[in-house]
Order: C-alpha cells, then sequence, then structure tokens
C-alpha cells in the first residue's frame, strides 16, 4: 500500500519534471521566445500565443507525451505489484494537459497534436509500466 503510494507520488513528480524539462529547458532553448516573453504568466501566453515559435509549441506536445509516458513507468517500476499508480499518475496528467490545451487559445494542429500525445503517451506508458510490474 505505502509503496503504491510512494509510486504514485514519484511517478507524477518525475512526469511534471519530464514536462518541464521538454517545455521550458529543451523547447525555450531550441526556440526561444519572444523579447520580454512571461512564459509563466498565463494571461501572456493567451495574449501572445501567435508569436510563440511553432518549435517551441511542438516541445509543449513532446513534453506532455514524455511525461506521461516516463511517469507511468516510474510509478510502475516502484509499484511492482500494481498498475493503479500508472494510471492515476496517467490521468493527472491528461487532466493538467486538457486544462492547458482548452483553457489557452490554440491552433487546430496544437489541438490535435496535444490529444495524439496524450493518447500515444498513454499507450507507450502503459506498456513501459506493465513490462515493471509483476516481473
Amino acid at each position: 500500500m505505502l509503496r503504491n503510494i510512494l509510486a504514485t507520488i514519484v511517478g507524477f513528480i518525475v512526469a511534471g519534471v519530464t514536462v518541464h524539462l521538454f517545455e521550458s529547458v529543451l523547447g525555450h532553448n531550441l526556440f526561444p521566445l519572444p523579447e520580454g516573453a512571461n512564459p509563466s504568466d498565463m494571461e501572456w501566453i493567451k495574449n501572445n500565443m501567435a508569436s510563440i515559435p511553432v518549435g517551441a509549441k511542438i516541445f509543449v506536445a513532446l513534453g506532455h507525451f514524455m511525461g506521461i509516458v516516463v511517469g507511468m513507468f516510474v510509478a510502475g517500476l516502484i509499484s511492482k505489484t500494481s498498475m493503479v499508480p500508472a494510471y492515476i499518475v496517467a490521468g493527472i496528467m491528461i487532466i493538467a494537459t486538457a486544462l492547458v490545451t482548452f483553457g489557452l487559445p490554440k491552433e487546430t494542429w496544437f489541438i490535435l497534436a496535444e490529444i495524439v500525445a496524450v493518447f500515444a503517451g498513454f499507450y507507450f506508458g502503459k506498456t513501459a509500466a506493465q513490462r515493471n510490474v509483476f516481473n
């Protein structure tokens, strides 16, 4: 029981860190935001979505995909006996992605990329987590 709680918490933290690494560290360094940008200010993002580079947006979707995969993998790796922690991590990450995706004005391609990213992330994350559970 405690192991599954730990698996869920650590899996979620790892998922969040993974998203941050892809979005902010990689995405913003490879595709810098416009001068004076404040990516932590949702109002700035809402008002300036069109000026954010396409590459940075791709890294957001990639980050959401990788966050789910890595978070589920880690949860399964720690739990070893249950897929529930991995499913909880995936659920939280999918809800967070949906809130951000539909809470900000985004192009249709970006919304579709986010939807594909979470479904693919769940599929690959589930596969990765299952390799660690019951083995």
